[in-house]
């Protein structure tokens, strides 16, 4: 198999090392924590840029406005939190002083999805990529790997605009090669494939590439294409592969509502009418658990993206 695990890291780190790279490039680039900078790593921005932090407290909304004040003074602010909090939280003020303006704040959501496991439900989401692609003006990123996390920064920093990025918690398979360019609203085709596409995004872009390679030995080829960018989102790249294999399935961290899913099945519909089935959250809350337990226990596994397989190819 192409994509090897190297070493699991986690994708929250890799931002923090994006962070402190965009921070030497820019010196506008700033910081801002809600009393979690360790917890995001950007203590170690902190720890370069001392001026250029600020700790904020407990206080998500206070912070976006603290940094859409900055974004007008030529700054270019990060603000980190819990993708909970920095979404959900504080949503009203990055719909209206962020989003509606147009401001050039990057919002870093760490802890997304149900795999940072024991906190439990209040501090996991579901629906934050929902929620932000629903933003007009507002970028979504969700890289897969370290690697990437990192190169998603540093591309996040250069972009004008608002930009949501999420991150996990857990350590994941680093997979990716270190450096490989990220471009922001460009797909990914991580394994060529002829029977089935799996557009996948963050996390669960390893488990595709896993149910690829297993379900190669039942003589299925399946195309893997990570959509690191949920938005704007690659439709060229979904419409060409869907008309290749004539079958998809998506593969999400996410509420079946809203995710990466729905985006896709939004660009199929329009243009290209192909069957399709999701790995998803089916309208659930999270609950507590290790990481391994809670994607096993809300089926986003390789072996529930191979099962998806199975069912979209009776359908064609």
């Amino acid at each position: 198999m192409k994509y090897e695990n190297q070493q699991s890291k986690e994708l929250r780190a890799g931002m923090g090392v994006g962070l402190v790279e965009a921070g030497q490039k820019n010196a506008n680039v700033v910081a801002l924590s809600a009393d979690v900078k360790g917890s995001v790593k950007m203590d170690g921005f902190a720890k370069e840029f001392p001026d250029r932090f600020i700790q904020c407290g407990i206080a998500e909304a206070n912070m976006v406005g603290i940094a859409a004040g900055l974004s007008l003074c030529g700054k270019v602010p990060f603000v980190g939190g819990f993708a909970e909090f920095v979404t959900g939280r504080v949503y009203d003020q990055i719909r209206q002083v962020v989003a509606y303006s147009n401001k050039n704040v990057k919002i870093c959501g760490s802890h997304a999805g149900i795999s940072l496991g024991e906190d439990g439900a209040t501090h996991q989401t579901m629906e934050d990529i929902g929620l932000m692609k629903a933003l007009p003006n507002m970028t979504v990123l969700v890289p897969c790997d370290y690697n990437q996390a990192r190169m998603a920064t540093l591309a996040a920093a250069e972009h004008q605009g608002p930009v949501y990025l999420r991150l996990g918690r857990s350590k994941m398979p680093n997979f990716t090669a270190e450096g490989e360019p990220f471009q922001i609203g460009k797909a990914q085709l991580l394994v060529e494939g002829k029977d089935v596409t799996l557009f996948a995004c963050g996390h669960l872009v390893w488990e595709a590439l896993q149910a690829a390679e297993m379900l190669e030995k039942e003589g299925i080829s399946a195309e893997v294409i990570n959509i690191h960018t949920i938005k704007p989102l690659d439709t060229d790249a979904i419409i060409a592969s869907a008309r290749k294999t004539r079958a998809v399935v998506t593969c999400e961290e996410h509420l079946f509502n809203n995710g990466l899913g729905d985006s896709v099945a939004q660009t199929l519909a329009l243009h290209c009418p192909t069957p399709m089935e999701y790995v998803a959250v089916n309208d659930r809350f999270g609950e507590s658990g290790t990481p391994d337990e809670m994607l096993t226990n809300y089926g986003l596994r390789a072996a529930n993206i191979i099962e998806r397989v199975h069912a979209v190819l009776k359908r064609k």
